[in-house]
């Protein structure tokens, strides 16, 4: 018995070719934060949001934060393994004076259109140190050591160690503008404020009771203001 051809088979295969075939990768860097803010080593790191149904991940779903020195070490690696392929660019380093918002939300879009590039790229989406950039928080020597051999973990135990650990199963924040983190801007605003209540208080207390005993009992005029904030005056010689 042989079954005909028809027009409909035909459409239905493809339909099923196309449904193997299709493979989705998102990935989105976003959420800049200052680190060590205030201090002479301060960065700013950007979370990446990774998910995909692609079976070259070993996690279908990831959240890692990197900073812009890791990206540049990345572009090195990549190039290095990729021979003549070319590898995107990423967005030119920063100033001296050039931590403004407006600069890194610029740089924040530049590395997420690389990293866009680079899992367009079938070569480049082969490469280890890509996924453990991507799915895992390891260090650069961390990773290096991994590909390597130099550690226990393989690539792939590594990957699902930290999704494992929770870490990596970060939901995305929807986040209205991909600015700096309105959390720690809210903590900074709390402490300062604070701060300055702290600072009213101890000036009403210092008019409250301070200053009138100063003003209206005239045997404490003999000390000083700072003395009557450390504690009482002690009496004179011969007043006892």
């Amino acid at each position: 018995m042989h079954l005909r051809w028809s027009p409909l088979m035909g459409s239905s295969y493809r339909m099923l070719e196309n449904q193997e075939q299709e493979e989705l990768i998102t990935v989105r860097v976003q959420d800049p934060r200052v680190q060590n803010e205030g201090s002479w080593n301060s960065y700013v790191d950007y979370k990446i949001f990774l998910h995909t149904n692609s079976k070259a991940f070993t996690a279908k779903t990831s959240c890692v934060r990197r900073r812009y020195r890791e990206f540049v070490w990345l572009r090195k690696q990549l190039q290095r393994n990729a021979g003549l392929v070319p590898v995107p660019e990423l967005p030119g380093k920063s100033t001296f004076f050039s931590n403004s918002d407006e600069f890194i939300e610029k740089r924040r879009q530049g590395l997420q259109h690389f990293l866009e590039k680079v899992l367009q790229n079938v070569v480049l989406l082969s490469d280890s140190q890509l996924h453990l950039f991507l799915q895992s928080q390891l260090s650069i020597p961390e990773i290096e050591a991994c590909v390597q051999g130099r550690s226990p973990m393989t690539v792939a135990d590594a990957i699902l160690h930290y999704a494992m650990s929770n870490c990596g199963w970060v939901q995305e924040e929807n986040m209205s503008s991909p600015q700096l983190a309105m959390g720690d801007q809210r903590k900074r605003m709390k402490r300062r404020i604070s701060w300055q209540c702290g600072l009213l208080w101890s000036i009403l207390w210092l008019l409250t009771w301070k200053v009138p005993l100063f003003l209206f009992q005239p045997h404490l005029q003999t000390g000083t203001l700072c003395s009557l904030m450390k504690g009482p005056v002690p009496p004179s010689p011969g007043r006892e």
